[in-house]
């Protein structure tokens, strides 16, 4: 039970004054006094607008208004001696047998707070359950708070920050695990059975309780080793990502979006030493337009510093820098090897600055690594750079994510050679705006996929490997008679596509063609949809049924019988690594 309280209206019954009739229904009779109220006016199922309300003159002392007699005595101060006239309001509803309680904007913790037991005090009197919506309480590093917010596709869970590495692997197991009880995993399977992520980020934000104790504004240099290490080490962008990258993806790289960004980023480099006191508001001014995807969008990029020191909000000035192209991995120690290797590279830069010349990729960028060879060569030669810096990694922790990230489609020995068989990357192109959308549909077209084959025990002067005829430009790696080589090829024929004049290109039969008898001397096939041509209308119920029709898509044999044509060889001055079906459809 609370005294009449000049600071605060909620909505009441016809009277105005007092509890409604659907809130006087079971109250003790001993309970003293309510809240006074003010008659709603507003429809069911709407909030109440801040510029409903009648505006205040600024308060003279500048400071936060409470919830006691700050609003009573401001009014007196300033000659208008009206006790309707309130500040902020809160707004209480019955929906669904509950009280929802729709909190208004306040300045100061202390304030959420009192109002917080006030509210129970009150719904513990009644007897009655409240359900608590609004706005949310100020930023305060003495709070800690999680949110469950529902997104596209997935459940958006923030945890609230971790102050060390066990309390963090702690919290993540936890989220796991109660995840599970109640149905929710971070991994799905595909219709044609290919185990992927849900595409969830599983974002990284770094910084410190307050933000004069951000590691980012005390050493601005950090944030550029940060960027220079991922930049130069591509793996670390895609291993760990989901299956939509690219320049119009959630989390595009620098040099992913324009040709000319590497050379603008090496200018904002140069403006940060280690050895130069900077202002925090200086790092938040130098990479802001660098750290943007194509239309400037600032948040959808892989380093996003939205939140690091920007000038313009208070809550854009707290010291936190977010990595967003890390996927939801289907096991929370997998999840912790991300944070770990994330952990890992602050504390090595810190320690020693990341100073290296940035390289051109080019469009090697999308060509080496979108085939797994590439990928692991990188991430090896990355994580050997962070030991060499004392950071304790091993990149055989990483092993599940590989496989995860690059399943095996399937292998065949044949006279003494191996021919293995995985997933690739694809990056997705954004098409153009669909005519009668408004401009508010924008597709992606997913129909490409691409696929590496591995071949050791290789003859260069002898074989030929090809694909649907086609020969496939192999690359030869630091092992004795292993080759590598990647097919891009259009998966499935959707009603909207880049190509859509192609139509799609399965199976891919592999061949490998003997040149000293004309003749393919063995190979296999695979079926992008289901061989028989059945067509999957529900994805597969558990595990046991996704691979099943994973393994129906193999067939370790159906290559080409008898004589054969020479395959067509084919080498893209683009994407070297590649071929590209596409062209020879």
């Amino acid at each position: 039970p609370l005294p009449p309280h000049p600071g605060l209206a909620r909505r009441a019954g016809p009277a105005g004054n007092g509890p409604p009739e659907w809130m006087r229904q079971g109250v003790p009779s001993n309970v003293p006094g309510n809240i006074p109220g003010i008659p709603g006016s507003i429809p069911d199922g709407a909030e109440p607008e801040l510029s409903d309300l009648p505006a205040l003159p600024p308060h003279p002392g500048g400071g936060r208004i409470g919830l006691d007699r700050a609003i009573a005595e401001h009014l007196v101060a300033v000659g208008r001696e009206e006790p309707e006239l309130v500040r902020t309001a809160l707004a209480v509803e019955a929906r669904g047998g509950i009280l929802h309680v729709f909190f208004p904007p306040l300045y100061a913790a202390e304030d959420w707070l009192d109002l917080c037991a006030a509210i129970e005090d009150t719904a513990r009197a009644f007897g009655r359950k409240v359900m608590l919506e609004g706005y949310q309480p100020p930023r305060d590093p003495r709070l800690l708070n999680f949110s469950i917010t529902p997104d596209p596709g997935v459940i958006e869970v923030n945890v609230h920050p971790a102050a060390s590495w066990d309390e963090h692997v702690t919290r993540s197991q936890e989220l796991y695990e109660q995840a599970r009880q109640v149905g929710l995993v971070a991994e799905k399977f595909m219709v044609d059975g290919r185990h992927v992520g849900t595409g969830g980020g599983n974002h990284v934000v770094m910084g410190a309780t307050r933000a004069a104790d951000s590691p980012f504004l005390r050493r601005p240099d950090l944030l550029k080793s940060l960027l220079g290490f991922w930049h130069n080490h591509p793996a670390l962008s895609y291993l760990f990502s989901g299956l939509f990258i690219g320049p119009s993806s959630q989390h595009p790289r620098v040099d992913e979006a324009r040709g000319d960004s590497v050379a603008e980023l090496e200018i904002a480099f140069a403006q940060v030493r280690p050895d130069q006191p900077t202002p925090p508001w200086l790092t938040d001014r130098l990479f802001r337009n660098l750290l943007a995807d194509m239309t400037g969008n600032t948040h959808r990029t892989e380093f996003c510093i939205d939140k690091l020191y920007a000038p313009e909000s208070s809550s854009g000035r707290l010291g936190l820098v977010e990595y967003r192209a890390f996927e939801m991995p289907p096991h929370h120690q997998m999840a912790a090897a991300q944070m770990l290797l994330m952990r890992a590279a602050v504390a090595a830069f810190w320690n020693q600055p990341y100073d290296r010349r940035l390289v051109r990729w080019g469009t090697r960028l999308h060509d080496d690594f979108m085939l797994p060879h590439f990928v692991r060569q990188d991430f090896e030669d990355a994580i050997a750079e962070l030991r060499a810096l004392g950071a304790p990694l091993d990149a055989a922790w990483f092993a599940p994510h590989f496989e995860f990230r690059f399943p095996e489609i399937g292998t065949i020995p044949l006279l003494g050679m191996t021919l293995e068989l995985r997933h690739a990357l694809e990056p997705w192109h954004t098409l153009a705006e669909e005519p009668g959308s408004g401009g508010t549909v924008r597709y992606v077209d997913s129909s490409a996929e691409r696929v590496q084959v591995r071949v050791s025990g290789w003859v260069d002067e002898r074989y030929v490997l090809a694909c649907n005829g086609v020969g496939i430009p192999l690359t030869r790696t630091d092992r004795q008679g292993e080759y590598v080589g990647g097919v891009r090829f259009k998966a499935w024929n959707p009603p909207s596509a880049l190509h859509p004049t192609v139509g799609a290109q399965s199976p891919l039969v592999f061949d490998v063609y003997d040149g000293w008898t004309g003749r393919s001397i063995g190979g296999l096939t695979y079926h992008v949809a289901h061989p028989g041509g059945r067509n999957y209308e529900t994805r597969p119920v558990n595990a046991n049924e996704a691979e099943a029709r994973r393994r129906t898509r193999f067939f370790p044999f159906g290559h080409t019988v008898g004589p054969m044509a020479a395959p067509v060889p084919a080498r893209s001055l683009e994407q070297p690594r590649t071929l590209d079906l596409r062209r020879f459809a």
